[in-house]
C-alpha cells in the first residue's frame, strides 16, 4: 500500500487512516483502497491522463455504490458531505440508483478520506462494479425482508389483542382484561419499535445530530409519538392519554411503510437497476496463463495486462478486448450491437469485453483493457447518464427540504389546534400529518421513470448519454437524417455491369475475372464487385500473378486464362480507358502483351449505388405517421441524395451540404419554432449533432468517446431511432402522471389528516401506496412494446408492420 500522503491529505483523511485500533472497522477497510493500483477498479483518470503520468499526478473520477439512502434529501446530504472534503472537486449523487460520482485530487485526499466523510454523514460507500457492493446489496435486501416479516407478524398479533376492544359493548370487558390486552400489545409492539423501525429511527437521529431534515424524520417522529402516547395510556390508564392506545395503528402503518419500501426496492432493482446490470457484466476474476507454473490460475480481472492469455469458460463474459488464440466458440454481443443472435468466433477472431462466451472454453490474448475497450466507453456513458438529474428531478430536489420543513410546521399546527379538545387525538392528528405528507413519491416521480427508460433502451441497443435528452426527444417534431452510413449501409451495391461486344466474354465471365482481382482490396468498390452473385464458378478459369493496389486509382495484376495480359480494375485513367459515363464508377480493362504500348481491351464498366437500409422506408413512414417531419441532408451529390430520398419516402432532401450548411439549415428550422432531432454517423456531423435539440449517432461509425450525440445506436438497425422517440414519449407521459399523482395525493391527504379524518394506519398505507404506485407506473417502461412490430434488420428478413409510435 502507498505511504500516507503528507500536506493537505494528512488533515483531510487522518480520521480514516490513522485510527489504528480505535478507528471504525469500515474506515480501516476503506484505507485499503488508498493503494493506487486499486483505483482503476472503480474509476478512471478525470479528463484523460497524459501518457506516462503516475496515478497520483492526475485527478480521478470514481464511482461508488451508497448504502442507507432512501430519498432525495439523502442524496443532497451526501453531496454536501463530499463537497466539504478538501480535494473533492465534484460530487454527484443519484437517489434513484444509489450511486455517486466523485472527482478528487490524489494530492489532497485519498478514497478512504472522502468515503469516511460519507460514513460520518451516516451512510456507506463501496466501490462500484465490485463484488463487495453486490454482497452489500444482498445483505440490505435480506435485512429489509426480516424487518418486514417481523412487522407483519407483530401486526397480526396486536390486531388479535385489539379486536376484542373494538367489538366489545360497554361492560363486556373488565378493566383488568382491558389492561391485560394493552400490556400484551405493548410487549408485542416492542420488536417492531426496536427492530423493524430501526432504519427510520437511525436516519432521524442522524438528521438531528447534523441539524438537517430528511424524509425519514417526520415518519420516525410519527412512530415515536404514537408509541409514546400508547405507552402512556398503558402505564397510566387514568391519565390524559389513558382512554385509548394505538399499538394497532403503529404496527399497521410500520408494516405498510416497510411493504412499500421493500416492493419499491425490488422494482427499482429490476427496472432502473438494469443500468447497473449492464455495467457489472465483466467477471470479477478470470483464469490467466502463468508462465512460471505452466498452468492457468485465477486472478482478479483488474490485475490483467495487455498481452496476457486468459481462458474464458462457457457462460462467462470476456474480460477484455482481444483475439482468440486457441479454440472456437459463439459470442453474445447484444450489448454492442443490439442484436441477440449468436456470432461465430473461430480461432483468430476478435472478441470484445462484456460479450458472453456461449459455447466452448477459448483462450484469448488481451489487446486492450478498461476504458480503452468499447465496453469501457459504454460504461462511461451509462455512468454519466445515470447520475444526471433531469430538469424535473432537479425541481423536485429543490423543493424536498422546504416541503419537509412545511410538513413539520403543519403537524405542529394541527396538534396545537386539536390539543384543547383532546390531547391524545391531537397527537394522532399530528402523526397522520407527518406520515401522509412524506414527499417520497414526488422525489421518485422523475428519476425512476427516466432511468427505467434509459435501462430499457440500453437493452435494445440505444445508449442514453444525457437523461435530459429523453425529455427533449419527446417534444421533437422534425427528424433530420444524414445519408451515408445512416440511411444507407456503409458499403456499395453493384447496380449495373456493361460488357462491350469487343470484350469477347460473357457477363458472368467478366464478373468472375473482376471479382478475382477485387478480393485483394478492402475498397468499397472492390468489396461490392467481390460480393456479386455467381462469380466463384467463373473465377475458377483464371489465375492471377502478383496483385498491386495503387492508392486512389485501383488494382493491377497479370492474368492467365482464356485471355492473358495485364488486368486493371479502377478509375478510367487507371484502366487506360475513356472517361466513365453517367453513374459509372469503375472500369475493367486488359492490356494483352503486358507492355506499356500493348492493345488495351475494355472488358466492363461498373455502376454502383449506395444500399438503402432495408428498414429505412418503414422507419420514415412510421415517424411521419406519428406527426414527425423527416428531412435528409447530405454532403453527397444532389442527384444521389434525391434518389435515396425518393426510395426512403423523404420529400425534403438537400445534397452538396458542407457541415456548416447542415448547421445553418438546422438553425433555420429551430428559428422557425421546430424541435429538431439529428441522426448522423458522428464522424463529420459533430457541429450539427451538437446544435440539435437532441441527436443520435450510430456507434459503429465513430469512437463513442468522440461522439457529440445525446443517444448512441449500437447496432445497424435504424428502427431503434423510432423506438427511442416512442419510448421518450411514453416516459414523459408517465413522468407527468407520477407528478400529478404525487401532487394530487398530498392535496387530498393533508386536509383530511389535519381535519382528523385520517388515522395513522391509513396515513401509512397512503404513503406506502403513493411511493409504490410511482415506481410501479415507471416499471411499465421496462416492458417491451411487442415484437410483432419490430422492424426487419437484414435484407432477407420479412418486413413486419411497424409498431405505432405513441403521440406526445
Amino acid at each position: 500500500m502507498s505511504n500516507p500522503p503528507s500536506g493537505p491529505y494528512a488533515d483531510a483523511g487522518a480520521s480514516a487512516v490513522a485510527g489504528g485500533a480505535d478507528a471504525h472497522p469500515q474506515a480501516q477497510a476503506l484505507a485499503l483502497l488508498d493503494d493506487p493500483q486499486e483505483w482503476p477498479a472503480f474509476g478512471r483518470p478525470h479528463g484523460g491522463a497524459a501518457p506516462g503520468a503516475a496515478p497520483q499526478d492526475v485527478a480521478w473520477e470514481s464511482h461508488v455504490v451508497l448504502g442507507g439512502m432512501h430519498c432525495a434529501a439523502c442524496a443532497l446530504t451526501i453531496e454536501e458531505a463530499l463537497r466539504r472534503v478538501p480535494g473533492v472537486l465534484e460530487a454527484d449523487v443519484s437517489a434513484a440508483t444509489c450511486r455517486a460520482r466523485v472527482v478528487w485530487q490524489p494530492g489532497q485526499v485519498r478514497p478512504s478520506g472522502w468515503m469516511e466523510a460519507v460514513r460520518r454523514a451516516g451512510y456507506q460507500a463501496m466501490p462500484a462494479m465490485d463484488a463487495l457492493a453486490r454482497e452489500h446489496r444482498v445483505r440490505e435486501h435480506r435485512r429489509a425482508l426480516w424487518r418486514w416479516l417481523v412487522a407483519g407478524f407483530c401486526m397480526m398479533q396486536v390486531m388479535m389483542y385489539a379486536w376484542p376492544a373494538y367489538q366489545a359493548m360497554p361492560g363486556d370487558l373488565t378493566l383488568e382484561m382491558e389492561q391485560l390486552l394493552r400490556w400484551a400489545s405493548w410487549v408485542i409492539s416492542l420488536p417492531v419499535v426496536l427492530f423493524a423501525c430501526g432504519p427510520f429511527f437511525s436516519s432521524a437521529l442522524r438528521d438531528i445530530r447534523q441539524r438537517r431534515v430528511s424524509m425519514d424524520l417526520p415518519v420516525a417522529a410519527g412512530m415515536l409519538i404514537t408509541f409514546a402516547v400508547s405507552m402512556a395510556g398503558t402505564f397510566d390508564p387514568t391519565g390524559p392519554f389513558g382512554h385509548e392506545v394505538y399499538y394497532d395503528s403503529l404496527t399497521m402503518f410500520v408494516f405498510f411503510l416497510l411493504t412499500g419500501r421493500w416492493l419499491e426496492l425490488r422494482l427499482r432493482d429490476r427496472t432502473a437497476g438494469a443500468l447497473e446490470a449492464v455495467m457489472n457484466r465483466l467477471p470479477d476474476s478470470v483464469e490467466r496463463w502463468n508462465e512460471e507454473e505452466g498452468a492457468f490460475t485465477r486472478v482478479a480481472t483488474r490485475r490483467l495486462r495487455v498481452g496476457d492469455v486468459v481462458r474464458v469458460l462457457p457462460g462467462e463474459a470476456f474480460p477484455a478486448d482481444g483475439c482468440i488464440v486457441a479454440g472456437s466458440t459463439q459470442a453474445d454481443e447484444a450489448l454492442l450491437t443490439g442484436e441477440s443472435t449468436a456470432v461465430d468466433k473461430p480461432q483468430g477472431a476478435a472478441v470484445t469485453a462484456g460479450s458472453y462466451n456461449l459455447r466452448a472454453a477459448v483462450q484469448v490474448r488481451v489487446q486492450s483493457l478498461g476504458e480503452d475497450t468499447r465496453f469501457g466507453q459504454i460504461v462511461a456513458l451509462m455512468e454519466s447518464a445515470s447520475l444526471q438529474k433531469p430538469r424535473l428531478a432537479q425541481l423536485a430536489d429543490r423543493i424536498a427540504r422546504p416541503f419537509l420543513i412545511g410538513v413539520l410546521l403543519a403537524a405542529a399546527g394541527a396538534a396545537a389546534w386539536w390539543w384543547p379538545t383532546d390531547p391524545s387525538h391531537a397527537l394522532m392528528v399530528a402523526v397522520a400529518v407527518l406520515v401522509v405528507t412524506c414527499p417520497c413519491a414526488l422525489s421518485l416521480a422523475t428519476p425512476v421513470a427516466m432511468l427505467t427508460a434509459a435501462g430499457t433502451l440500453a437493452r435494445r441497443g440505444v445508449l442514453v448519454r444525457n437523461l435530459q435528452a429523453l425529455e427533449a426527444l419527446a417534444g421533437v417534431d422534425t427528424v433530420v437524417f444524414d445519408k451515408t452510413g445512416t440511411l444507407t449501409s456503409d458499403g456499395l451495391a453493384l447496380q449495373d455491369v456493361r460488357v462491350p461486344p469487343q470484350a469477347g466474354l460473357g457477363r458472368a465471365e467478366v464478373l468472375g475475372l473482376a471479382a478475382l482481382l477485387a478480393r485483394h482490396s478492402l475498397h468499397p468498390v472492390s468489396r461490392a464487385v467481390a460480393a456479386a452473385d455467381g462469380v466463384d464458378e467463373a473465377a475458377s478459369r483464371w489465375s492471377l500473378g502478383q496483385v498491386q493496389e495503387i492508392s486512389g486509382a485501383g488494382l493491377v495484376a497479370s492474368v492467365q486464362g482464356p485471355l492473358a495480359g495485364t488486368l486493371r480494375l479502377g478509375s478510367p485513367a487507371h484502366a487506360r480507358l475513356a472517361p466513365l459515363g453517367e453513374g459509372q464508377q469503375a472500369a475493367l480493362s486488359l492490356q494483352r502483351d503486358g507492355g506499356g504500348e500493348g492493345e488495351v481491351i475494355e472488358l466492363a464498366r461498373f455502376a454502383f449505388a449506395e444500399e438503402l437500409r432495408p428498414e429505412a422506408a418503414a422507419v420514415v413512414r412510421q415517424l411521419q405517421q406519428a406527426g414527425v417531419a423527416v428531412q435528409l441532408l447530405s454532403g453527397d451529390r444532389s442527384a444521389a441524395v434525391q434518389r435515396v430520398a425518393a426510395r426512403a419516402g423523404i420529400e425534403v432532401a438537400q445534397g452538396d451540404c458542407t457541415p456548416q450548411d447542415k448547421l445553418e439549415h438546422l438553425r433555420a428550422l429551430q428559428q422557425a419554432g421546430h424541435h429538431v432531432a439529428m441522426v448522423g454517423d458522428g464522424l463529420n456531423d459533430g457541429p450539427v449533432l451538437a446544435g440539435a435539440h437532441v441527436s443520435f449517432a450510430f456507434g459503429r461509425a465513430v469512437p463513442l468517446a468522440q461522439s457529440k450525440s445525446d443517444l448512441v445506436v449500437m447496432g445497424d438497425n435504424l428502427g431503434l431511432v423510432a423506438q427511442a422517440v416512442s419510448q421518450s414519449r411514453r416516459t414523459l407521459r408517465i413522468v407527468r402522471q407520477n407528478l400529478w399523482w404525487a401532487a394530487g395525493y398530498n392535496a387530498l391527504g393533508v386536509p383530511l389528516a389535519i381535519a382528523g379524518f385520517m388515522p395513522p394506519w391509513l396515513a401509512g398505507l397512503g404513503m406506502a401506496f403513493s411511493s409504490l404506485l410511482v415506481v410501479a407506473n415507471a416499471a411499465r417502461l421496462a416492458r417491451e412494446p411487442g415484437r410483432a412490430g419490430a422492424l426487419a434488420t437484414s435484407p432477407g428478413a420479412p418486413q413486419a408492420a411497424p409498431a405505432p409510435l405513441e403521440m406526445a
